[in-house]
């Protein structure tokens, strides 16, 4: 009987190996079926997702009318002037964004993501309540801590992996105006992240992922149509469409890092989760735009870092540029 049942798990074991992905029992749900696709409006952390539930209350065409619970992960559906979404909280960190991004995009129709948070300007023309929309996304604290050399000064003993790749990205810096000029931060040398996705028979490193161009174009209609940001004082705010972001694990308040992500990335704003959704929505083909308000100056300041007394200010900036988007998004779905 013991013989008849391994037999038979070697049966079903093969069938499965065999078939096509889409007849697999399992793995995440198939929504190729729905047409009506959702869009996920994300933010990190609560004053981020506070500013638009704020948002939505005040509005007579958007609703949310159903909040449901995944292993803890609040997300709430609704409407956005006829248009299906799907709002949920990321949590701070690359891990919590990673985990309940890819979560969402396996339990719901979602084809468009876009993204509202705070973030520390690393750009010095960036102040609090300014705007960044990135093109690009890199991982700035993926990376090779290492030991000096004895006997010699700012010199380190650089393992020969390590090596390899320095010597890959120096002749891609050829070809690619965007890739990291890296060198290192004292024993910290920085590294690239290696990717994955349907169609790909190994993993490449991926010095950036950039957002959906036509989801770019919209930011820029949008700033077009909609009212001019403001400060709460009545100041108008700047925000800028393309440059670079920077995401790692670490709470950047450091000048001399924050001048180190400028020099090695080109960085304009720097903070927890956003490449982790990029490199989320790459794998997963999702188009996707994150906008970033600044809250704090990320080390540049005198003293201590005050960027709680902007947090729900610079949310505030950016929901209203979110807003414009999501309008930008429905009018191209009707």
């Amino acid at each position: 009987m013991k013989r008849l049942s391994v037999f038979i798990l070697c049966l079903v074991f093969s069938s499965l190996s065999g078939a096509h992905e889409h007849t697999s029992p399992f793995g995440p749900r198939d929504f190729k079926h729905i047409e009506n696709k959702w869009t996920a409006v994300v933010a990190a952390y609560e004053p981020e997702i506070a500013a638009i539930d704020a948002a939505f209350a005040q509005m007579e065409d958007a609703q949310i009318t159903e909040t449901l619970y995944f292993k803890g992960v609040k997300y709430q559906l609704g409407e956005y002037k006829g248009e299906p979404i799907v709002v949920l909280s990321t949590g701070i960190s690359i891990t919590n964004a990673a985990m309940t991004v890819q979560m969402a995009l396996d339990y719901f129709p979602i084809d468009t993501l876009v993204m509202m948070g705070i973030a520390g300007a690393t750009d010095p023309q960036f102040t609090p309540g300014d705007i960044a929309v990135p093109e690009r996304w890199y991982f700035h604290d993926e990376s090779v801590y290492v030991n000096p050399k004895p006997n010699a000064r700012n010199e380190y003993e650089l393992p020969s992996f390590y090596m390899a790749q320095l010597e890959q990205y120096t002749q891609r810096n050829v070809t690619n105006p965007h890739a990291p000029r890296y060198n290192n931060f004292g024993f910290i040398h920085p590294n690239e992240v290696a990717v994955v996705r349907e169609g790909w028979d190994s993993r490449r490193r991926m010095p950036y992922f950039s957002a959906t161009p036509r989801l770019l174009t919209m930011t820029k209609r949008a700033l077009e149509t909609i009212p001019t940001i403001t400060m709460p004082s009545g100041k108008p705010i700047q925000v800028a469409v393309g440059g670079n972001g920077v995401t790692g694990s670490v709470f950047v308040d450091n000048a001399d890092y924050r001048n180190w992500l400028r020099e090695v990335f080109n960085a304009d704003v720097a903070e927890m989760e956003s490449a982790a959704v990029a490199q989320v929505c790459f794998v997963n083909d999702i188009d996707w735009l994150i906008i970033r308000s600044v809250s704090d100056l990320a080390g540049g300041q005198k003293g201590k870092n005050e960027g709680n007394v902007f947090d729900a200010i610079a949310s505030g900036t950016g929901t209203k540029l979110l807003l414009g988007l999501l309008d930008e998004i429905v009018t191209e779905n009707e």
